[in-house]
């Protein structure tokens, strides 16, 4: 496969300034692919890149600040964002639901709206979401993040049926436990009555590999459902998670 084989296309990765969304970021540009970050922070000075700066929970004015900024020209798009807080279902206020909705569902669709039209313009567009592997296995103590998520992936497959025809691909990375900020977080929550390495061994040893991701491996996945050769895969949810599913 050749290593340019994104040569021409334009990618706006959102999250793009670190983890996994800078990961994906970096992956694209390898590829050839003229990459815009969307955060409300700069990406690394080196990699580069173009950026917007935009908060994806300001829905009502998501997509007038980016029309400031840019033409949606983008053949490439990556929905990716931080997860909800954690915590039990049963503490969770509607507003914690509301808040999470609009952050990995609304703002993701306006930006689908926003650039579909160059898509469509080009004969090709790929949507790739980052989402988390509770869409197929709930994980405890992520009670917001797995009711949302399944929501994501509901309207990502529902999507894929409507694009499809303008050669348009939509497909889920569902991520296992990945080096990120956000897994520091619950790994440091969850050591509050243990030690943090107790956690952290008790956390691979549900991994048949035995070690968390790194976010680059995730990039790599999400930069392959970006490039031509993935072009008849769509409405899909792909784990990236060490084997850690038990469900086929």
């Amino acid at each position: 496969m050749s290593t340019n084989d994104l040569d021409g296309k334009a990618a706006l990765v959102c999250g793009g300034s670190q983890g996994i969304g800078l990961a994906a970021a970096r992956a694209l540009a390898a590829r050839g692919a003229r990459v815009t970050v969307l955060s409300r922070s700069e990406p690394p000075a080196q990699d580069g890149f173009a950026f917007l700066r935009a908060d994806l929970q300001q829905i009502e004015t998501l997509i007038a600040s980016l029309e400031a900024q840019a033409q949606p020209a983008f053949q490439i798009l990556v929905n990716n964002s931080g997860g909800p807080p954690p915590g039990p279902i049963l503490d969770a206020t509607p507003e914690h639901f509301l808040s999470a909705f609009r952050q990995q569902v609304l703002a993701s669709h306006l930006l689908v709206q926003w650039v579909l039209p160059a898509m469509k313009a080009a004969g090709f567009g790929r949507i790739v979401n980052v989402v988390s592997t509770s869409v197929r296995e709930p994980i405890p103590g992520l009670g917001v993040s797995n009711t949302i998520r399944g929501a994501t992936a509901s309207w990502a497959k529902t999507l894929s049926r409507e694009v499809g025809p303008f050669g348009v691909t939509v497909n889920n990375v569902l991520p296992g436990a990945t080096r990120t900020a956000r897994l520091e977080s619950i790994i440091k929550r969850k050591a509050a009555t243990s030690s943090q390495e107790a956690v952290e061994a008790a956390m691979r040893a549900e991994i048949p590999l035995g070690r968390f991701a790194d976010a680059d491996e995730l990039g790599a996945v999400i930069a392959f459902l970006a490039s031509p050769a993935a072009g008849y895969i769509t409405g899909t949810s792909i784990p990236v998670d060490g084997g850690r599913l038990h469900c086929v």
